[in-house]
């Protein structure tokens, strides 16, 4: 049945007259132009204007993608022959259509179907319709690479380009093909050049026979997974960062502790004006690159948006009569460093507190098993056993040592790292270098 507006009414009237459903449909505006009346049965319309009338705009993305190929495809006369599952009223109906490019008007191109009913059984249908709509590119080649089939989402991304093309090294793609003739099945990550550009896939490549000629073929799934790939390299850069503030804290707060720790020992004693100005200037030095390392680390914690377990950061001095007040306290103190544990067995003691040292985790584990102390102060990188693995340790004893508060005392103090140190059971931190109103003021506060 031709409409009024019909600019080509003798073709449109021949096919009326077909027995066969006959639609002419616009891609580009997604709407019919023409049906005949078993167009309109075959769809479950009344007549050809019921159908011309419905609103077909909303369409999947790979049903989109099917189109654009078909438009591609039959662009230079060229009729497509391919199965199509449609909807009429929810109800599936598969059609066998023969598919080519129809002028309806100058600058009007519409896709032109004759279509035939098709038995398809209900597992072989679903099949289909999942492969159709998968967001997974499939395609089939033969032993050359040329694409015998792609699904959509496949002609999407490379149209009509072959196996070695999509590769962005084409002799590793010819590498692979080979291979897999040879009857390897292949998996990796490889860039691939689609067309929006060069991307990262996840492709499985497997010899099979190609169910229309019986001829070897290669199948080839693929993943695009760049976003996951680039997320990682994300994660490891900033792992590596990490990592390496971390070493660098280590290794330059060590050394710093000893510097302007036994340097504030020296300014407690009686020295001549020369001998202070000297003990100054290292101090302003000594000060000067510890406010530089912290700056570092604190930049290195800007994309941590959770707040660590606990603060590495000091709290205010304790008063001289809280200080007189305090008990005197059994403390023992990890470290590896020999200095470090000079000094602040050096601190403790002169606040009236009795300091054990030990040089690693694995010895300050034995000696809480002869003795109870009221505190632990805890290196985290020891030789034998860390900081860390020794609080483990000492939290899953039988004994009252398991009790004992335990305060890391690192130059590791970026906030994953607190975290760390409070998930293990320890009480709280001191940074490195150790700050002596803070140390005693931790110290005291932890076992009031």
């Amino acid at each position: 049945m031709a409409s009024t507006s019909d600019p080509r009414p003798v073709e449109y009237a021949g096919w009326d007259r077909l027995r066969r459903p006959v639609w002419l449909f616009d891609p580009t505006q997604r709407r019919k132009l023409y049906a005949n009346q078993a167009a309109a049965e075959l769809w479950g319309a009344a007549n050809p204007d019921a159908l011309m009338a419905r609103d077909f705009s909303q369409q999947s993305d790979a049903v989109q993608r099917r189109l654009q190929r078909l438009v591609n495809a039959t662009a230079n006369g060229d009729t497509v022959h391919e199965r199509w599952t449609y909807y009429p009223h929810g109800k599936p109906v598969t059609v066998e259509a023969a598919i080519s490019a129809f002028e309806v008007a100058p600058g009007l191109q519409a896709l032109l179907f004759e279509a035939v009913p098709a038995e398809v059984e209900p597992e072989e249908r679903r099949a289909v319709e999942a492969l159709r709509h998968t967001t997974t590119l499939v395609t089939l080649f033969d032993t050359a690479g040329a694409a015998l089939f792609s699904n959509p989402a496949a002609f999407a991304a490379y149209g009509a380009l072959d196996f070695i093309g999509r590769f962005q090294n084409p002799e590793h793609g010819k590498e692979v093909l080979e291979a897999v003739l040879a009857a390897a099945p292949h998996a990796e990550f490889v860039p691939v050049r689609t067309l929006a550009g060069e991307r990262i896939h996840h492709l499985e490549a497997r010899a099979l026979l190609d169910p229309v000629t019986g001829q070897s073929s290669l199948l080839l799934s693929e993943r695009d997974v760049t976003a996951q790939v680039e997320a990682e390299q994300r994660a490891e850069r900033a792992a590596a960062r990490q990592r390496f503030l971390s070493t660098m804290s280590h290794e330059l707060r060590t050394p710093l502790n000893s510097v302007l720790g036994f340097g504030e020992l020296l300014r407690r004693t009686s020295l001549d004006a020369e001998q202070r100005g000297h003990l100054d200037r290292v101090m302003e030095a000594g000060d000067g690159l510890l406010r530089m390392i912290n700056e570092l680390i604190a930049l290195s914690d800007v994309d941590s948006d959770a707040a660590p377990a606990f603060s590495a950061a000091a709290p205010q001095p304790t008063s001289e009569e809280q200080a007189e007040a305090t008990r005197a306290l059994r403390v023992l103190y990890a470290d590896d460093h020999e200095g470090n544990r000079l000094l602040v067995q050096t601190v403790l003691t002169a606040q009236g507190h009795e300091c054990d040292v030990v040089s690693d985790g694995a010895e300050a584990v034995h000696a809480t098993r002869g003795r109870l102390y009221d505190l632990i102060l805890m290196d985290i990188q020891m030789p034998v056993k860390d900081g860390v693995s020794a609080t483990q340790e000492i939290r899953a004893s039988p004994g009252p040592e398991a009790a004992i508060p335990i305060l890391a005392v690192t130059a590791n103090t970026l906030s994953h790292q607190l975290d760390v140190y409070a998930s293990v059971g320890m009480n709280g931190c001191i940074a490195k270098p150790v700050d002596f109103a803070e140390l005693i003021a931790k110290v005291e506060a932890c076992v009031t």
